[in-house]
């Protein structure tokens, strides 16, 4: 039965291998090895500067994967984001919090030195977030690369990124017009297994929820309790709590038990328990199938990384590939 067993998984390995190779060339006209001959040290430059960072403070690693997040779903996967100034994306309320560009400025600032005018801000965000992942003990993988950075940054636009507050129809919409499917919704949401939020963004559910007095019902008693604690009702909205409450600094499937047994710290991801649709592929990643849950959302957030790090690129002549990643050319 075990020989049965390790059979199985062998063969899924094989397949979802297969599946990942197949999305990673041919997203969005990008390409893995882009800067095999022009910059052969490009990736290693990222991942030795994202090392350096993390091994000096851990929670930049959920601060990178969010601002490439952030990135990537208004104006598309073009660093608009790194934009400085007071009507740049980066201004916007959704932005509150945004953290890592520390490691994007130190990583081009290399870059333009060995290989200048040549490696993208755009391409160093994704090849930062998946080595975020990966110090984290999540999954790595093949980035396609070739983004150009965008020439427009406008925190009016910020509306397109999902809120703390979203139901699922809404998170459904906003990922549907990225041309993100419920799989990868879920998936992405997932991410959340690393990193902290602030009390500002779901304090409301703890006292006041939908302006009744009390606490949102899907709170599991004991886990409101603990966050109560640790937001108390007039205290500093600035103060952080984990994501996931079992294990913030390590990728993995525990926030999706968090989801099933009520301790989602945001309405939205809990919300996702709710859905038919959502419901079910938490369900999944959730479950007790041993060996095998973690190996699935491993997998599938390879594929939904890529796909999502695809969304509205530059390539070839849009854009521009910038000198300093916080200000236009």
């Amino acid at each position: 039965m075990a020989a049965l067993m390790c059979s199985s998984c062998h063969s899924l390995l094989l397949i979802l291998l297969m599946d990942v190779a197949a999305s990673v060339n041919g997203q969005g006209g990008l390409q893995t090895g882009f800067y095999s001959s022009t910059c052969p040290k490009a990736e290693s430059t990222v991942r030795s500067t994202v090392e350096k960072y993390f091994n000096r403070d851990a929670t930049v690693a959920p601060g990178l994967l969010r601002l490439h997040f952030h990135d990537c779903f208004v104006q598309g996967c073009d660093a608009s984001v790194l934009i400085s100034g007071s009507s740049a994306e980066k201004s916007a309320f959704q932005n509150f919090g945004l953290r890592g560009f520390e490691v994007v400025d130190d990583a081009k600032s290399q870059l333009e030195t060995a290989c200048p005018g040549l490696v993208s801000c755009a391409d160093i965000l994704a090849l930062a977030a998946r080595d975020a992942v990966d110090l984290t003990g999540g999954p790595s993988w093949s980035v396609p690369l070739g983004r150009r950075d965008g020439m427009i940054s406008s925190a009016s636009e910020a509306t397109s990124l999902p809120s703390p507050a979203d139901s699922v129809a809404v998170q459904r919409q906003k990922f549907a017009d990225k041309g993100l499917t419920d799989q990868d919704l879920v998936t992405l949401v997932g991410a959340h297994t690393i990193g902290q939020t602030d009390c500002l963004f779901f304090r409301y559910r703890l006292y006041n929820f939908t302006a009744t007095g009390n606490a949102d019902p899907s709170i599991n008693q004991a886990f409101l309790g603990q966050l109560r604690a640790l937001c108390p009702q007039n205290g500093d909205g600035s103060k952080r709590v984990a994501l996931d409450k079992d294990s913030m600094s390590t990728f993995d499937v525990s926030f999706f038990k968090n989801v099933r047994d009520g301790n989602a710290v945001l309405e939205s991801d809990q919300r996702l328990w709710e859905d038919g649709n959502t419901h079910d592929i938490v369900r999944n990643y959730a479950g007790n199938i041993r060996g095998l849950l973690g190996l699935r959302f491993d997998f599938e957030f390879r594929k939904s990384m890529i796909k999502m790090s695809s969304i509205g690129v530059k390539t070839d002549t849009q854009g521009e590939i910038r000198k300093i990643c916080s200000k236009f050319n």
